[in-house]
């Protein structure tokens, strides 16, 4: 069948959806998995299992090329950075609530807005610095003092947004000069060996069950990261940034549907303004690019 370009953004639209399906259903079944057993056990399978189904996805049609890169610390420090986003996320997950613990992982956008003033010497505007404000305000609403999550649990989700906007600041470095493919399969590696070094210490058997849970980890993972990319070849990235924080809603509801957790006045209050603000900081960049 041939899409048409007016149904070419509906279909953006839908596959942003799903992969915030299929990755907010990732985290809530880690959520559920490490209750059970050690961290470094299922981040290590999870990503044992997401190698082995790229290899099978992308090795016969590319190879060797499959491994080729033309910065290796740079693929190095980009699968480091994401390991840290699984452990410190998927830790964060055992005390914080999915849909909080998601919307405080949504700052990762204007982390790489400051990573890039500090880094690449980029220059913004006044309006993305109030998008900032706003995020960090809507985290603030969470966590705020007093509240239930206000305990030391929460800077887990917040490492994990740190790491992740540094994660796709360096996705933006390498996409120039490797392939997608190329780099999502030696992230994969890095989490299976980086994670599987320290293994011997936090060993503990699954049940069988539950080993097949860990291997849709990363079904799910690479599942999702997929359908995101194919919805960037039919939309901008900007114009798909308000259906993008949709996984904040999404997180919401597996919450409530499998953990029994209602979030607070309070809590709804922060995820809206934390949406709110990344997309207007999406917008804000739309129109920049429009104009230059």
């Amino acid at each position: 069948m041939i899409l048409s370009e007016r149904s070419r953004p509906g279909l953006a639209i839908l596959l942003i959806l799903a992969a915030g399906l299929l990755l907010s259903s990732q985290d809530a079944l880690a959520k559920t998995l490490t209750l059970s057993y050690p961290l470094l056990l299922v981040v290590c399978l999870r990503y044992l299992a997401q190698s082995l189904l790229m290899l099978l996805v992308f090795a016969p049609r590319l190879g060797l090329d499959l491994l080729r890169t033309r910065r290796p610390l740079l693929q190095l420090a980009r699968g480091l950075s994401l390991v840290g986003v699984t452990l410190l996320f998927y830790g964060g997950l055992r005390y914080i609530p999915l849909g909080e613990a998601t919307a405080v992982i949504f700052l990762a956008p204007l982390v790489v807005v400051a990573l890039s003033v500090l880094w690449l010497k980029e220059r913004v505007g006044r309006g993305v610095w109030l998008s900032i404000g706003g995020s960090m305000l809507g985290v603030l609403l969470i966590v705020r003092p007093g509240g239930a999550l206000f305990t030391p649990a929460i800077l887990l989700p917040l490492g994990a947004a740190c790491c992740f906007g540094l994660y796709q600041l360096l996705t933006r470095r390498l996409s120039a000069s490797d392939h997608p493919a190329t780099s999502n399969f030696i992230t994969a590696l890095v989490g299976t060996l980086g994670t599987g070094l320290l293994l011997p210490w936090t060993w503990q058997l699954p049940q069988w069950h539950d080993l097949l849970l860990m291997a849709a980890l990363g079904a799910l993972a690479m599942s999702g990261h997929m359908l995101l990319t194919h919805a960037y070849r039919y939309g901008s990235a900007a114009s798909l940034a308000p259906f993008t924080y949709m996984q904040i809603v999404i997180a919401t509801l597996l919450g409530m549907l499998f953990f029994d957790h209602v979030p607070d006045a309070w809590s709804m209050l922060g995820m809206a303004v934390i949406i709110l603000s990344g997309a207007a900081l999406a917008w804000g960049q739309r129109t920049v690019s429009k104009t230059t």
